[in-house]
């Protein structure tokens, strides 16, 4: 029995600590999640914002709701502080043939044609949006229509700029 016990511990203690030797190297993990149903695929990303995605073989640009990161690839405009690191932390959330689940708020597009969504990653219910706000990959940005995670939004944004974490450490002034 005691032989049992101790190979329980053991296989519990090992697991403990692959799952934090495995953890990302942000700040702040979101919550532990679950799977979510997918209704969306990962194609690429654009960058920190912005996604495309297939839905049932319909490619569409997808630009996070609630959410900024520095510019990369905005034509006739440089790159911004923090804009390489904020897309490359897309991209290890996000690469392609991730499944995700996509949800609209009240405005459907933006002003450029794009798809507004929060995205949710399937496999482990990841919060994309939040998650890199928490990270301090993104900052906070709300339009009116379109808050219905707005709230813990900026709650995640106050607390990575408090604890000075991704671009509130990097982009100072």
């Amino acid at each position: 029995m005691r032989t049992a016990l101790a190979c329980v511990a053991a296989t519990l203690l090992a697991a403990c600590n692959s799952d934090a030797a495995s953890r990302s190297a942000h700040a702040q993990p979101t919550p532990a999640s679950t799977a979510v149903e997918a209704n969306a695929t990962v194609e690429r990303v654009v960058d920190g914002d912005t996604i495309v995605v297939d839905i049932d073989g319909h490619r569409e640009t997808v630009r996070l709701i609630g959410i900024d990161t520095p510019e990369t690839v905005k034509p006739n405009a440089p790159v911004e502080c923090f804009g390489p690191e904020a897309s490359a932390r897309t991209k290890e959330l996000l690469p392609p043939g991730t499944a995700v689940r996509l949800e609209r708020d009240a405005e459907a597009r933006d002003d450029y044609g794009r798809l507004l969504a929060y995205v949710t990653r399937a496999s482990d219910g990841v919060f994309v949006n939040l998650q890199l706000v928490q990270d301090g990959d993104a900052e906070l940005l709300t339009f009116p229509t379109n808050t219905a995670h707005a709230d813990e939004l900026l709650d995640a944004a106050r607390a990575a700029e408090r604890d000075a974490r991704g671009l509130w450490a990097a982009c100072t002034g």
